[in-house]
C-alpha cells in the first residue's frame, strides 16, 4: 500500500503564502547581496530594482491580459491520463508567457542601456517564447495536447541556437575571456575549441526543453526559474552588470506571473513561458562562461528531464509480447509522480523551491573555491 501525505502531514502552506514567502526571500537575497558587492539597492545598477520593477509590471499587466486571454478561450487542454485533481483545471488560460516575458526584455534592454549582450539573450529569449507560442496555439486551436510535431519543434530550436552560436563567435572577441574554454571549479577550465559550439548547441535546446518539462504544477516553473535566475544574475555580476540587470530582471517577471499562476493558478506560462525562460537561462550561461553553473542550478529541470527518458527508456526495455510495458514511475515528470504518491501541489512546490535554494547556495559556495 503506497504512504499518503495528509493535509495536515509536512509542509502546509496556501498558494499566495508561499509566493509570498518566495518574493520576501529573493527581495532580502537581492538586497543582501547587492550591499555585500557594495552596490546601493535603490541604484540602477542593483539586482534589486529590476527585480521589483518587473515584479510589480507583470503582476499589474496579468490583471489585464488574463481576462483578455479568457475572452479569446485560450484555456488550457489537460491531459486525461494525467492526475485527476488537474481536471478541474480545464479551461485555464494559458501562453501566459506572452505578458511577462516581454515585460522582463524590455525593462533589461531599456535599464541595460541596450547592451549588445542583453539584446542578444533577449532576441533569443523571445525567439524561443515564439517556437512556444506557436505550439501553445496549435494545441488551442486543435483543442488537444498536440502543438507543433517534435520534430518541427526541434528544427526551429535547433536554427535560433545557430543563429545564436554564430553571434556568440562573431563577438566573442569582445569579452574578456574564452569561452570555449570551459571555467570549472578551483581555478580549473576545460578547453574545448571547436567542440564547445555543438555543445552550445545541446545546452540551448535541452535548457528550454528541461524547463518546459518542469512546468506541470501551479507555481512549479516560474518560481524555480525566479530562484534560478537570481542566482546567476548574482554569479554573473562581477563581469557583467548588463547581464546581472537581465537576470534580475527575469527573476522579477517570473514573480510577478506567480501572483496569477500561484495555486490555485488563474493562468498558465504555456510552452510560451516555459521555452522562452529555458533559452533565457542558457544564453546567460553561454556568454557569461557559467555552463557548471547552469548545470547546477537546473538540478531540478535536470532530474525532471532524467524521470521523462528513464520511464521511456524503461516501459520501452520492458515491453511485452502485448505490446506493453511495465512504468517505472507512476507519471512521468517526477512531480506528477509525487502527485500521485499522495502529495499535494503546494508540497510539492515548497519542496522544489527548497531544493533550488539549496542549489543555488551550492552554486555560491563553489565559485568563491
Amino acid at each position: 500500500m503506497d504512504a499518503k501525505l495528509s493535509p495536515d502531514q509536512g509542509l502546509n502552506i496556501t498558494g499566495i503564502g508561499l509566493v509570498s514567502l518566495l518574493g520576501v526571500g529573493l527581495g532580502i537575497a537581492a538586497i543582501i547581496f547587492d550591499v555585500v558587492a557594495g552596490r546601493m539597492p535603490w541604484l540602477a545598477t542593483s539586482l534589486t530594482m529590476p527585480l521589483l520593477l518587473c515584479a510589480l509590471i507583470s503582476a499589474a499587466i496579468g490583471y489585464w491580459v488574463i481576462p483578455w486571454l479568457q475572452a479569446l478561450k485560450a484555456g488550457q487542454v489537460i491531459r486525461e491520463d494525467g492526475p485527476q485533481a488537474h481536471l478541474k483545471k480545464a479551461g485555464t488560460p494559458t501562453m501566459g508567457g506572452i505578458f511577462f516575458i516581454p515585460v522582463a526584455v524590455v525593462v533589461a534592454c531599456v535599464w541595460s542601456g541596450f547592451d549588445s549582450n542583453v539584446l542578444a539573450v533577449s532576441a533569443l529569449t523571445l525567439s524561443y517564447g515564439f517556437i512556444g507560442w506557436l505550439d501553445d496555439w496549435q494545441i488551442l486551436r486543435r483543442k488537444s495536447n498536440k502543438g507543433i510535431s517534435p520534430k518541427m519543434k526541434l528544427i526551429l530550436q535547433l536554427s535560433f541556437a545557430l543563429v545564436f552560436c554564430l553571434w556568440l563567435m562573431l563577438n566573442q572577441h569582445s569579452n574578456s575571456f574564452d569561452i570555449t574554454n570551459i571555467a570549472l571549479p578551483l581555478g580549473f577550465s576545460l578547453p574545448l575549441g571547436l567542440l564547445f559550439w555543438p555543445l552550445a548547441g545541446f545546452v540551448l535546446v535541452a535548457e528550454s526543453n528541461a524547463t518546459n518539462l518542469t512546468d506541470g504544477i501551479d507555481g512549479l516553473a516560474g518560481g524555480t526559474v525566479a530562484i534560478a535566475m537570481l542566482a546567476l544574475g548574482v554569479l554573473v555580476a562581477p563581469t557583467s552588470v548588463p547581464l546581472m540587470i537581465f537576470c534580475a530582471a527575469v527573476s522579477g517577471s517570473c514573480l510577478g506571473f506567480l501572483a496569477h499562476n500561484r495555486n490555485p493558478a488563474r493562468v498558465f506560462m504555456g510552452d510560451t513561458g516555459s521555452l522562452a525562460l529555458g533559452g533565457a537561462l542558457a544564453g546567460v550561461a553561454l556568454i557569461s562562461n557559467s555552463l557548471v553553473a547552469l548545470f547546477i542550478l537546473s538540478g531540478i529541470f535536470f532530474v525532471e528531464t532524467l524521470s521523462v527518458m528513464a520511464q521511456v527508456g524503461y516501459y520501452k526495455a520492458t515491453k511485452g509480447p502485448d505490446g506493453k510495458g511495465k512504468r517505472l514511475l507512476k507519471m512521468a515528470p517526477l512531480h506528477h509522480h509525487l502527485e500521485l504518491s499522495g502529495w499535494s501541489e503546494l508540497q510539492v512546490v515548497a519542496v522544489f523551491y527548497i531544493i533550488a535554494a539549496i542549489l543555488a547556495l551550492s552554486c555560491f559556495g563553489l565559485s568563491w573555491l
